[in-house]
């Protein structure tokens, strides 16, 4: 099986350098045409500058793809409404919307300003709704999308000095959750992208030779795949060091407390039931949540809710 885009278009948000960059390489070299989208902004997102993403444009060109350099920022509906205008204008549709763009504003809680937290939101899940609601239409029209938010370790697990960050990034998760439900019928499938790679945004943050083996590249093969025609959708992929893996959200069968013995002092006496692990089981959304939760207190009630 090889894995092409020929005549698909893709929008590639921080494009510019670092995984953006090797992301919009990748997708040109199987054959897509590419909006290298990157503000060119420093790592806290101050200042700006369109040379970046036009030297990864000219080295597409020069390998004989076909790509356009764009400066939007995806904190402003506008320019993103006008950049995805420009990308159908030129080539008639957008296939492919990876968001990757990102900043990063590390202080402790503590420390952390209201301004450093809404600017990190702003980019990082904000971006990700505007670039997504302003491709949704084109894609629902054409029937076909691939859209990839990006997730990060500090997201699903957590990382000192990252709230404004980790709360962004499990945010996008909660929006490809749902845009998975509403776009599944329109053809869009939407997945989730937690990469762990060497570039200017994590440098200095882990040892050279550790920094050495997270190469960029290494993590758009598995990008590849979450925007391919047989793409799965509603998956996190986690990629780092040539290793991928799927993340998962779990939940545990737990316990059923009736009327008469539902307390405080029941469920805390009984939490290692309802930590217990052995009948844990995804869910496949919302309401398979509250379904579970219904059909396991009517069984204990001797109800029937059939």
């Amino acid at each position: 099986m090889t894995i092409r885009f020929d005549d698909r278009v893709a929008i590639v948000t921080g494009a510019g350098q670092g995984l953006g960059r090797s992301h919009a390489l990748a997708l040109a070299e199987r054959g897509a045409k590419v909006v290298v989208n990157d503000l060119g902004a420093a790592t806290d997102g101050t200042g700006g500058s369109s040379e970046a993403a036009k030297a990864v444009v000219a080295q597409i060109e020069s390998q004989g793809g076909e790509a356009l350099a764009n400066g939007a920022n995806v904190a402003k509906p506008d320019e993103v409404e006008a950049m995805v205008a420009a990308a159908k204008e030129r080539w008639g549709r957008v296939d492919i919307l990876v968001n990757n763009a990102g900043i990063l504003r590390d202080k402790s809680f503590a420390k952390m300003t209201m301004e450093d937290y809404r600017t990190v939101l702003d980019v990082h899940l904000m971006g990700s709704v505007h670039c997504s609601q302003a491709v949704w239409p084109i894609m629902r029209e054409q029937n076909y999308g691939r859209i990839v938010v990006t997730t990060s370790s500090a997201g699903l697990y957590g990382n000192f000095g990252q709230a404004n960050y980790g709360a962004a990034k499990m945010g996008v998760v909660g929006l490809m959750n749902v845009l998975h439900q509403e776009g599944a019928k329109y053809g869009i499938r939407v997945n989730t992208l937690s990469p762990s790679a060497g570039t200017r945004m994590t440098e200095g943050l882990v040892p050279q030779k550790v920094y050495d083996l997270l190469t960029p590249e290494s993590i758009s093969h598995g990008l590849l795949v979450l925007v391919s025609e047989d793409a799965p959708s509603k998956e996190i992929l986690a990629a780092g060091g040539g290793t991928f893996s799927l993340v998962r959200i779990y939940e545990t069968g737990g316990i059923v407390l009736g009327p008469d013995e539902i307390s405080a002092e029941a469920v805390a006496e009984r939490w290692a039931e309802v930590s217990d692990p052995a009948a844990q089981r995804e869910l496949g959304g919302a309401f398979d949540q509250t379904e579970k939760f219904v059909t396991t207190a009517a069984e204990a009630l001797g109800l029937d809710v059939s």
